[in-house]
């Protein structure tokens, strides 16, 4: 979708002070758009957002505290600043499978509710074997300042593909002949002896409770990481860690 010029699809909106100030002074990145609260008192922080804004040619654009809120979707920690950011590496699922290759390895998030779990998913995502990771519109943390400080930057650039609800993503993505893996203690296969298909997706489950019963209805497989000593399970973003990994 493309809104005012921007594809809304590529656009991670960025809220509160010091992250606003950090990504405007980071020339990798691709700010577009700087949205501020018409109530904000001046200050030397709004200061220097500002001038990073004008020496950078950001728009800026002034709202009400009501319309910032909704723009920032988070009117309690946004500090009346928000900016727009293109991510190259964004796209809505549909589009990615539309012009994906016959082989590709993702990873889907089904209720990832801590951010710094999802931030250092993303972080490995982003660096490993990982074509794309599957999060959608509700039912993880927010893509957030908590989020992008544990992946260490890496949100901006992390191969991010957006679906409505997760199991509607996961219904596309086997009707395109992707299989659909879970990580279960209780599997008798194990990920490294797993032989991988040309298109597969591996769910990641909710830190307590694990791949909810919807999702779970979807998965073709079920996979274990063998572990020693009696230990029962790993943080999730510990197994995100190592099917990025897996070679």
């Amino acid at each position: 979708m493309i809104v005012a010029g921007f594809n809304r699809d590529k656009i991670l909106t960025v809220y509160g002070r010091k992250p606003v100030a950090e990504a405007l002074q980071d020339n990798s990145l691709s700010p577009l758009r700087l949205h501020l609260a018409e109530s904000n008192k001046p200050g030397a922080i709004l200061r220097e957002i500002n001038d990073l804004a004008a020496h950078r040619g950001v728009e800026v654009v002034r709202h009400s505290r009501l319309a910032l809120s909704r723009i920032s979707r988070n009117g309690k920690q946004d500090q009346g600043v928000a900016l727009d950011v293109e991510c190259p590496h964004f796209e809505q699922l549909d589009s990615f499978i539309a012009g994906a290759g016959s082989k590709f390895r993702l990873l889907a998030l089904d209720g990832i509710t801590n951010p710094q779990n999802l931030g250092m998913i993303v972080r490995s995502a982003c660096a490993g074997r990982i074509d794309g990771l599957v999060i959608a519109a509700r039912g993880n943390a927010a893509l957030g300042p908590l989020v992008l400080k544990a992946s260490a930057g890496t949100l901006f650039k992390a191969p991010v593909l957006r679906c409505g609800a997760l199991s509607e993503g996961l219904h596309t993505l086997r009707d395109e002949g992707t299989t659909v893996c879970r990580l279960d203690s209780a599997a008798d296969t194990s990920l490294y002896d797993y032989q991988e298909p040309e298109r597969v997706v591996f769910v990641l489950g909710n830190e307590s409770t694990g791949v909810s019963d919807e999702v779970s209805a979807l998965c073709d497989r079920s996979l274990v990481i063998p572990m020693n000593n009696g230990v029962e399970s790993l943080n999730v973003a510990v197994t995100a860690a190592l099917i990025a990994f897996q070679q």
